[in-house]
């Protein structure tokens, strides 16, 4: 019926594919190094917008005028001190070459005689020369050469490496990671000193090209985790990656959920400790977060320092994560469930004290509960994005303003504002900001299954929550492991923290061959005498003799 629409579309689609290839240069783009210095340092300036913070240096060899150099290098991202002294003098200051010198064996003999300096690379492609160029290295164009020197000199301002402020612990290091891919690399190798410590890098990114490398211990990682990272890093194909979130929403396995199936954390020693578990990290330039995988639901509940501390303690502060955890999930739900439809399962005094609070408020639980929380999220996010010196300020005296004047003007009941006010606190106490952020999420869902069917609607809202957290993977890892499925003999990492002497394995699910991570008798043992020492009755003896 509508064929004859379908000459004019082809016939305006050649028009537009004319019209393309006309307005397209008929000068081709140079994909190799050209031999001329000049030529190159005129396509280097056009492909660049001749920047003005791309500085070139020509050059002229002191003992040698004829032969031509040029020293290219991004202000702001070079070590100048170290292009000064290693490289430019160097140059200047080259011994006299015999007349039938071969040009292109000038960048070898510099490579080899001139150049004081330890990392340095020839290149001979526009497309390994930008990146590298762009990235901090200096590069080094000689006329008469095929190809050009490609020189470490990363430099610049860096931030230093600071105490960590995501993760604070009381016990443990104290250092984070910096913006600094290579930082970051070396802090995790001070840490694990072994070679079996492996590392691939590649680029992301077609604009930004980003370096991102991949860190795991080879025989402990698990070959099928490791070459599934490989893929799905390589990919991805997108213009930039600014930070390592990028990272994390494109590998991830699942992605309509509120959990994180990918772990982040700005601390080496918890970045290391996953590494000898099985994990893989992945870190991105630019970023101090580094990314793990796979990442299991309770590995979210657990902190570097419960490792630091004696099994007992670190298993009480646990379990008091978990609780704090399901009241941030199901606090103002029961609250509504209870004064609604069961009011039979609240002791009469207590019954009688929020009756007569509620008298005066005119919105139900429900309503009365989401002003509440909807205005404590508005604080929170408003004390996390005003500079540090007012935040904390405005949330705290914030919130006790409009929590008084809320419960005076009988808009809420002060039963409720003590419930929202718990609540809050409690999902502070979450160590894991990931998890926090979906518990408030998922606080609707159960307040609005709680409103609608009381606590038979949170039973069935949480078999929902069960049954979904099951179902997701983290690199085909069972999010839930190793609760679900169930391994018994990896339950003491869980809710509770056996003893570091009763580590015998790594889990099954994370590491590969090696699952043996400590030897045998490892349990101190107290001394084969019970008799205490007297130092007394030692000098006693030593009298009478």
């Amino acid at each position: 019926m509508f064929s004859f629409l379908k000459p004019k579309k082809q016939k305006k689609e050649s028009k537009n594919q004319q019209k393309n290839s006309q307005d397209q240069p008929n000068n081709k783009v140079p994909t190799a190094i050209d031999t001329s210095l000049s030529l190159n340092l005129e396509f280097l300036k056009k492909k660049t917008g001749n920047s003005s913070d791309i500085v070139i240096r020509p050059l002229k060899m002191s003992n040698n005028p004829e032969i031509k150099t040029a020293v290219l290098y991004v202000k702001g991202m070079v070590d100048s001190q170290s292009i000064n002294d290693f490289l430019i003098e160097s140059i200047m200051h080259t011994p006299s070459l015999p007349q039938n010198f071969d040009r292109k064996n000038v960048l070898e003999m510099m490579m080899e005689e001139v150049l004081a300096h330890g990392e340095i690379k020839p290149v001979n492609k526009w497309d390994d020369l930008f990146p590298a160029l762009l990235s901090g290295n200096t590069i080094i164009f000689v006329d008469g050469a095929p190809e050009a020197l490609i020189i470490s000199t990363q430099g610049g301002e860096k931030r230093s490496i600071e105490e960590s402020t995501t993760q604070v612990t009381v016990r443990g290091p104290k250092e984070s990671f910096t913006e600094s891919l290579e930082t970051n690399v070396a802090m995790v190798r001070r840490i694990i000193n072994s070679p079996d410590l492996w590392t691939e890098s590649m680029k992301i990114g077609k604009v930004t090209k980003t370096d991102v490398s991949f860190m795991y211990i080879q025989g402990i990682a698990k070959k099928e985790i490791v070459d599934e990272v490989r893929k799905r890093l390589k990919r991805i194909d997108i213009d930039g990656i600014l930070e390592s979130g990028y990272i994390e929403q494109l590998i991830e396995d699942e992605t309509f959920t509120t959990f994180p199936t990918v772990y982040h954390t700005d601390r080496p020693d918890s970045v290391a400790g996953n590494l000898l578990e099985g994990r893989i990290a992945i870190l991105v330039k630019g970023t101090p977060f580094v990314l793990l995988v796979p990442a299991l639901f309770i590995q979210f509940f657990q902190s570097v320092e419960d490792y630091y501390e004696r099994f007992d303690i670190a298993t009480a502060i646990r379990a008091l994560r978990i609780i704090v955890f399901l009241i941030s999930l199901i606090g103002p739900a029961v609250y509504i469930a209870a004064t609604t439809f069961h009011q039979e399962m609240i002791p009469t005094g207590l019954l009688i004290i929020i009756a007569a609070q509620r008298e005066s408020v005119p919105f139900p639980a429900f309503v009365e509960a989401l002003i509440m929380e909807i205005t404590f999220e508005i604080l929170r996010e408003a004390g996390l994005r005003l500079p540090k010196a007012i935040g904390a300020t405005v949330s705290i005296v914030g919130g006790l303003v409009i929590g008084q004047a809320a419960v005076q003007a009988g808009v809420v009941s002060p039963a409720m504002l003590i419930v929202v006010a718990i609540t809050a606190i409690a999902n502070f106490a979450t160590p894991s900001y990931a998890v926090a952020i979906s518990a408030r999420l998922v606080r609707f869902f159960f307040m609005v299954s709680a409103a609608t069917f009381g606590f038979y609607g949170m039973f069935l809202a949480f078999l929902m929550l069960v049954v979904h957290l099951c179902s997701l993977r983290s690199f085909g890892v069972p999010y839930m492991s190793p609760l679900s499925p169930f391994i018994s003999e990896e339950t003491g990492d869980t809710f509770v923290r056996k003893p570091i002497w009763a580590f015998k394995e790594r889990p099954q699910m994370v590491s590969g061959q090696n699952k043996i991570r400590e030897g045998k008798y490892q349990k101190p043992k107290p001394p084969g005498t019970s008799n205490m020492v007297n130092p007394y009755a030692e000098k006693g003896d030593q009298n009478e003799s």
